[in-house]
């Protein structure tokens, strides 16, 4: 099955949409299958005064306000037709991630997206996420900083909206979220992508494992937001099965910016597209049958039942007559109790395959 590789431009464009265009003509020419930004209006994300966090302060060198960084990172409404514009002529699909109610109903009712990503940051923002579910589109889930209730009481929100059952209340979410056919449609339109919300991510709190846990415990498909320095960490989260690999990626890693130092640059993000599709070659279909090119093989790898020493017609076969050998012409060894004590209905010769 194909991995699908979103690059994740979010917010390397600086503001700049010359090199957003940019970055979505470096992203098809990888190989991604969509890229990704983000959309969103500072005043209804943040308040003024709230502080940057570690990260975004060493990768701005600036100790300002979220709100003052973001401000200056916001694409406006009306770029976003002529980078989906770009993308289709680019044969890349265009994604964004919606941090508030208006960017959110910008992008399903304007643009009419059909998948919309919900970011770690609003994994417990109720209301965003009863609106991502009443969208009724397919929706991608990252799950950084969370643990395994806060994802499930998110799921509880978003499956109450996208199964439309009116006013909303923690009971009735519950109870909506056992059902089986609410569980049906969450498998449906639910993509949980495991994250680790650093940038970059330190390699001893990557916990890939967890993807393997966030499958079994929700049953949903999965992947990796991979925030992690490199191309190898992504490669090991498709091995594990990872549907979905999003990974930022930038022009230039050394651009100021809260994330251009935990992205690819464009020949390091063609080398993890070849990882990947290189890993979805290997990994197959899971069906366990003989290959093509193992089938010329069988022949020569495989064995007959043979006579041990020369039989003669009417000989019962025993176990000192009968061995096993090359090449698998004749009867297989899985047969071999099946002729002891039977009688030879013909004569046979040291070495000839029994038939």
């Amino acid at each position: 099955m194909k991995t699908i590789i979103i690059a994740e431009a979010g917010v390397n464009h600086n503001g700049d949409i010359d090199i957003a265009m940019e970055l979505i003509e470096e992203a098809s020419q990888a190989g991604a299958d969509a890229i990704k930004f983000q959309t969103f209006k500072a005043e209804n994300v943040v308040t003024h005064g709230a502080k940057k966090a570690n990260y975004q302060v060493k990768n701005t060198s600036s100790s300002g306000s979220q709100y003052h960084m973001l401000k200056k990172l916001e694409l406006p409404f009306e770029s976003h037709y002529k980078l989906m514009d770009y993308c289709s002529e680019k044969n890349i699909d265009f994604l964004s991630t919606a941090f508030d109610l208006e960017s959110l109903h910008f992008l399903y009712k304007n643009l009419n997206l059909q998948t919309l990503k919900i970011p770690s940051g609003e994994l417990t923002n109720a209301p965003l996420l009863l609106e991502f579910g009443r969208s009724g589109r397919n929706l991608i889930l990252s799950t950084g900083m969370a643990n395994l209730d806060e994802i499930e009481a998110a799921l509880n929100v978003i499956a109450f909206g996208l199964t439309g059952n009116g006013m909303p209340s923690s009971a009735l979410m519950k109870n909506n979220y056992k059902s089986r056919k609410t569980k049906d449609l969450l498998k449906e339109k639910v993509t949980l992508l495991h994250c680790t919300t650093e940038y970059p991510a330190p390699l001893n709190e990557i916990n890939l494992s967890a993807i393997t846990t966030l499958k079994n415990t929700f049953d949903l498909k999965t992947g990796y937001s991979d925030h992690s320095e490199g191309i190898q960490v992504s490669i090991s989260a498709t091995v594990l099965g990872a549907s979905v690999i999003e990974k930022h990626f930038t022009l230039d890693k050394t651009s100021e910016g809260p994330d251009h130092k935990a992205s690819l640059e464009p020949s390091e993000l063609k080398e993890l597209v070849k990882g990947i599709r290189d890993v979805d070659d290997y990994l197959g279909n899971g069906i366990k049958e003989p290959t093509q090119s193992e089938m010329k093989n069988i022949e020569i790898a495989r064995r007959s039942i043979v006579a041990n020493e020369k039989i003669s017609k009417g000989t019962r076969f025993s176990e000192e007559n009968l061995t096993t050998k090359r090449p698998a012409t004749g009867k297989s060894p899985m047969d071999y109790w099946d002729l002891i004590g039977k009688k030879s209905r013909k004569d046979y010769e040291k070495d000839e395959i029994i038939d």
